[in-house]
């Protein structure tokens, strides 16, 4: 059996159980805190937890724009059918991550959370990637694109290009001292993101010359 031919319900039941393993990791790992048991989450649980559900996040992000390309490179177009599900999953660790910082480091308070979006400059870049991500989120359903239409549809939804860059910016602001795996997660954004400017050059020029 190769990849073109595995059931697309096969597929999409892989990729719903492997993008929700992180947080399934995150469950077990708080379960054996809170039952006094050796975790991997080390000697301050809240801040590994934070920082994990942020590399998750831009990880999930980056593994949705990765479709497209792979999509193109395989010529398999059902791929193009797990796109929305690996957004939402994107959001949904993005929300886990802005809900754990302002739950477990800023106790709900709001206050705090609004002094911390105006100072704090790589706070401010990842409030602003996740409100970026609200509107596909709240607009991934079929009645959505069907009342938008598809040409509106795709152009909001090309709303998840600057918010992958914030979202990596952000990370490289946060990180402290040198680190290598934001410059990695840049990396693969700018990639990615360069993927679809060259091949929509590709497209203007057979355009012009049709």
């Amino acid at each position: 059996m190769t990849l073109k031919t595995i059931p697309f319900a096969y597929l999409k039941t892989g990729a719903f159980i492997a993008l929700g393993l992180p947080f399934a990791w995150l469950a077990w790992q708080w379960s054996l805190l809170l039952m006094g048991q050796y975790n991997d989450l080390g000697v301050n649980p809240i801040e590994a937890t934070n920082r994990f559900l942020g590399d998750t996040a831009i990880r999930v992000l980056l593994i949705t724009l990765a479709i497209t390309p792979l999509r193109d490179i395989t010529r398999m177009a059902a791929l193009t059918r797990l796109r929305r599900m690996a957004g939402l999953y994107a959001f949904f660790y993005m929300s886990l991550h802005l809900g754990s910082y302002l739950g477990l480091d800023l106790f709900f308070s709001l206050a705090k959370l609004w002094k911390d979006v105006v100072k704090r400059t790589y706070i401010t870049l990842g409030m602003s990637a996740f409100a970026l991500l609200v509107p596909l989120a709240l607009t991934s359903t079929n009645a959505s694109l069907r009342h938008l239409g598809p040409k509106r549809w795709k152009r909001l939804h090309m709303l998840i290009y600057p918010a992958i860059l914030l979202a990596v910016v952000h990370h490289i602001f946060m990180a402290k001292g040198f680190q290598l795996m934001p410059l990695v997660h840049g990396a693969i954004a700018i990639f990615l993101l360069g993927w679809r400017v060259v091949k929509w050059y590709r497209v203007q020029k057979t355009k012009r010359t049709a």
